[in-house]
């Protein structure tokens, strides 16, 4: 009989108090049957569980994350791109800081592009039209050399590299 009564008492041990219901280990997954409990997870991400209302929030909400995972990867791609790009092309006379204090840049009269008296005269369509056509001085000598290999977007990139360059 003492045996009974621990048994009983060990039984009740594993009831909710609150609701009366068993106790089980794993929660909602040992209740429902795991396999069960794993496609209903699986159907909540896809589309299964919950109201239609309640799937279309998830899609938006998992379709907006997306999009801004896929922006951030593709803004700093392009950064990167631009980057290399200004290493391949400018660089040379501009110097990695923009500054212009190479010895090309200083023969050529490179501007300092960190100087923000600078940055605010030089307008974003003087500065793709420079890269695109290139620059020349008043007598017609060749000082910058258009960038012909460079798509729109590179060029677009490299005027957004180059605005970085500001104090």
């Amino acid at each position: 009989m003492l045996m009974q009564h621990k048994s009983s008492e060990s039984r009740d041990s594993r009831r909710d108090p609150a609701t009366g219901r068993a106790r089980t280990p794993g929660g909602n997954a040992a209740r429902v049957g795991k396999p069960q409990w794993a496609a209903c997870q699986a159907k909540r991400l896809t589309s299964g569980c919950g109201t239609d209302e309640q799937k279309n929030m998830r899609m938006k909400k998992l379709l907006t994350l997306l999009i801004a995972i896929l922006s951030v990867g593709a803004l700093s791609a392009k950064a990167a791109d631009a980057k290399a790009l200004y290493e391949e092309n400018c660089q040379k006379c501009h110097g990695a800081d923009g500054k212009g204090e190479t010895k090309m840049g200083k023969k050529m009269g490179a501007k300092d592009y960190t100087d923000a008296k600078v940055q605010a005269e030089l307008k974003d369509d003087a500065a793709t039209k420079a890269i695109k056509e290139g620059l020349k001085d008043k007598e017609g000598k060749v000082i910058m050399k258009p960038a012909e290999s460079l798509s729109d977007g590179d060029i677009k990139g490299l005027v957004a590299y180059m605005r970085g360059f500001k104090k």
